[in-house]
């Protein structure tokens, strides 16, 4: 949750078998890992405990291991012709090419992630520099009036209230 009364809200998550895989109640943050099966999942995020006030959420849905069913590795296998200390080394180059595209496609879910986090403490900090600022003007206005009452009442205390005649 980015913003919002409370910053939580309500998760569930439904396999298609409308088993329900995940449930958390007024969290506002998380991360779930999930095996999946084939078929349409339901997520939802429910609001419904707070009717009075909205939320901002942020979500990302993160599939692993897409389309590595070992075919997309073994076609490269059959355009390569030579030796088989060729074929490893191409092996061994494939393997690491895919080990920095699974880093870097973690580097960049981390990222997104902590950009998440950071635009929630950034409205935090918002509202919190609203309401200080509002509590300064009110406190400073305390302040002018109580001074502008204490010269009032050292003023009356050198006044002569006696009538003089003269």
């Amino acid at each position: 949750v980015l913003d919002g009364a409370g910053l939580d809200v309500d998760f569930h998550l439904l396999s298609p078998k409308g088993e329900t895989l995940v449930f958390d109640e007024r969290k506002s943050d998380g991360v779930h890992t999930v095996e999946t099966e084939d078929g349409d999942y339901m997520f939802c995020f429910d609001n419904t405990f707070s009717t009075i006030s909205e939320k901002v959420i942020f979500f990302e849905l993160i599939l692993d291991n897409m389309g590595e069913d070992g075919q997309e590795q073994e076609d490269w296998k059959k355009y390569v012709t030579g030796t088989d200390l060729l074929d490893m080394k191409l092996e061994d180059i494939l393997e690491s090419i895919n080990s920095v595209k699974a880093r870097l496609s973690k580097s960049v879910q981390i990222q997104t992630l902590l950009r998440a986090f950071e635009a929630r403490d950034r409205n935090i900090q918002e509202s919190n520099f609203d309401r200080v600022n509002f509590w300064s003007m009110v406190n400073l206005g305390v302040m002018v009036v109580v001074s502008a009452v204490q010269v009032y009442m050292l003023k009356s205390l050198f006044e002569d209230k006696r009538k003089s005649r003269t």
